[in-house]
Order: C-alpha cells, then structure tokens, then sequence
C-alpha cells in the first residue's frame, strides 16, 4: 500500500497545471518506506543539488560584476571610482599647476595615469655612442605597480577616489579606504588580504599583477635597482598613503650642460584647458618634462614622430613619446597633418592654432 502521506497529498493538492490525483489509482500502488540510511542518501542527493543552483547564481553574479568593472564607464556604477592626478608648485598645494580625472573602464584608468606620471615627471637624456637615451626620474614599472595596487585595493564603498599629487620633491598616491581587515601596517610587503578578490583576480589574469603580497615589495626592489629612495608607506584608518622621493640632483641637457625650458607648466595647464591656480613663473633651472620638449618642437613647424625622436635625443622611437602623443592628441594640444589617414607614413603633427597661441604667449613671458 502507498504511504499514506503521499496519497493525502496527491489526492488534496491541485496547484498549477496538474489535475487533482484520483484515490483509485494508488490502490494496488506501493510506496516504500526508506530506511533511515537511504532518507540521509537521499538528503545528500537533494543537498548536492540545492548547493550545484546556489553556485551557478553565484558565478551568475560574479560575471555581472566582472562586466561592471569593465564597463566603458565605472563611474557609472560606482561615482568615486575615477582617479584624480594634479601637479602643484613647490611642496604644498597651495599653487596648482595642472589637474586632471580620469574615468572609464579601470583598465584605460590605469593606462591614461601612467601615461600622466611620465608626461608630468623630469627625463634625463644619457648620452652614448649611438645618441641619447631617455631615463625617467622614477621608475616606470615601480609607478604602473603603485598605480595598480592602488585602483585594485581601495575601498569602493568610500565616498573618496584615488588622488596622485606631484610636487616639487615627491609623489604621493592616495588610496581611500585603509588597510583592509587582517591586515597590519607591519605585514606590508610581505602578506597580503586584497580587499577586492573579484578585481584582484582579474587584474593578475591580465598581466597587471604579479602574486598575491608581492607588490610592495617589488616596488621597493625596482627603487633600490633604479638607484632612487623606496617609498614611504603611511596607513591610517581611512587611507595609505604611498610617496615617492623625487631625486633632488639637476637633470641637465646633454648638448648644452643646462636646461633652459621653453614652455612651463603653468602653459601647459592653459594649453591642456586644465584647472590652475595663481603661479608664478618657474626657476630657469626647473627641468622640462617630455611633454614640454614635444610642444616647444613644434612650435615652428610640423614634424613627424621619427624626426621628433631624432630631436630629442633618442636612438628610436620610444614608448614614451608614444604615449606622450597619445594624450597630446587626446587633449586637441596637437593635430594630425593627414588626419584622414592617420596612419599614413607621410603623417606629421602640428598644434592647434589655440595652443600655439598659448605656448608662444607663454615663451614671450619668460
């Protein structure tokens, strides 16, 4: 004979689509009664089940946020996630020179702020045999490193964003959001508890990170290879602040043993159409940054990559004046001479009649 619960609720419920169950049909039917073993077996199978469309909602979600984070924009999921960088006379911020946000998906972030630090930053030209090559005054690896760590381990519930200030003798990078909890000042560099495991992972598929806790302490190494001061790391409870020493010695021209800069920062600002504050003019000593070089080259007339290379001491093209053409172009500072065919190999570029304008206002105040 069935059990007699399992009739009662055959012959009693009628929900949806299926028809109420007859009585007569369970009567040469038989149901067994599970022992206690086979009721356990069966809440395994159950159990298993259950957890296998727990995980699949889970991983359903987890795709929904990695689609977020590399959205085209994530500010519009999360308004503070842009990163702010801003230049600033002497050793405080009372004069700014340029500021700029950055925002989009956090990869271009990344990018279009490294790209910022090198165009910002004094470059030495060494000389050789061959010519010159260009030597940045940090090093590049240790800023794409520090940059990483800080869009990967910040707080997105705070209401700040990530701030990276240049001043005349140090870069600060400014993470909201404090050490994250298990995490000690002491343990830096050596363990590591990311705050933001879906992005972290994300970021070390895509190359952008070595293994979990390794980054610090690879910044410190690259430093001390680079032959510049490691950085000091200052944690409270809202923030880590991470800064670079500037090195304080003169970047001198190779050619002429000074550096005598055409076009200052505060034009660059007015060029780039950033935010500035009331500066006054720089000391005739002040290095240029690549960015000023490429502007005061074309003053005159337009040139092609290879001959601004070639102006600038260098023995080929190099990344760096890649990306410093890439954000020029971005901000209408330059233009294509052949801007229907961008990648022509007649292609030179030229300022725009506004910047030119402001460069040699700019040079006639000087």
């Amino acid at each position: 004979m069935a059990h007699h619960k399992f009739i009662k609720y055959a012959t009693t419920n009628s929900k949806g689509a299926r028809p109420r169950t007859k009585w007569q049909l369970f009567s040469d039917f038989e149901l067994p009664d599970f022992l206690p073993s086979q009721r356990c077996d069966i809440g395994k199978i159950l159990s298993a089940y259950d957890d296998l469309i727990e995980n699949n909602r889970r991983r359903i979600q987890l795709l929904e946020q990695a689609a977020r984070l590399l959205c085209d924009d994530i500010t519009s999921y999360t308004l503070q996630a842009h990163v702010t960088c801003a230049m600033f006379r002497g050793t405080n911020k009372t004069y700014i020179l340029d500021r700029k946000d950055f925002s989009g998906d956090l990869y271009a972030i990344y990018e279009e702020v490294v790209v910022y630090l090198q165009s910002r930053l004094n470059t030495a030209l060494i000389p050789h045999a061959r010519g010159r090559d260009e030597r940045l005054e940090l090093p590049v690896d240790a800023l794409r490193e520090a940059v990483v760590n800080a869009i990967a381990h910040r707080d997105y519930r705070s209401t700040a964003n990530v701030q990276l200030y240049i001043f005349h003798d140090r870069l600060e990078i400014v993470t909201p959001g404090g050490l994250p909890a298990g995490m000690r000042e002491e343990d830096l560099g050596v363990k590591s508890v990311p705050r933001n495991p879906l992005l972290f992972g994300m970021f070390y598929r895509m190359g952008m990170v070595e293994q979990v806790g390794s980054g610090i302490k690879r910044i410190r190494e690259m430093c001390r290879d680079y032959g510049v001061a490691e950085p000091m790391i200052e944690v409270s409870e809202n923030w880590v602040t991470t800064t670079f020493k500037r090195p304080n010695g003169q970047v001198e021209d190779q050619n002429k043993g000074e550096v005598t800069p055409k076009v200052t920062p505060q034009v660059i600002s007015e060029v780039l159409g950033e935010d500035t504050g009331e500066v006054e003019p720089q000391p005739e000593s002040q290095p240029e940054s690549l960015e000023m070089r490429v502007l005061t080259l074309l003053i005159n007339a337009p040139m092609a990559k290879s001959a601004l290379s070639t102006e600038l001491g260098q023995k080929e093209i190099s990344g760096q004046l890649n990306s410093v053409i890439r954000l020029l172009l971005a901000n209408k500072t330059i233009e294509y001479t052949i801007p229907e065919k961008p990648n022509s190999r007649l292609q030179k570029y030229r300022l725009t009649a506004k910047s030119k304008e402001h460069l040699k206002r700019g040079e006639k105040s000087q």
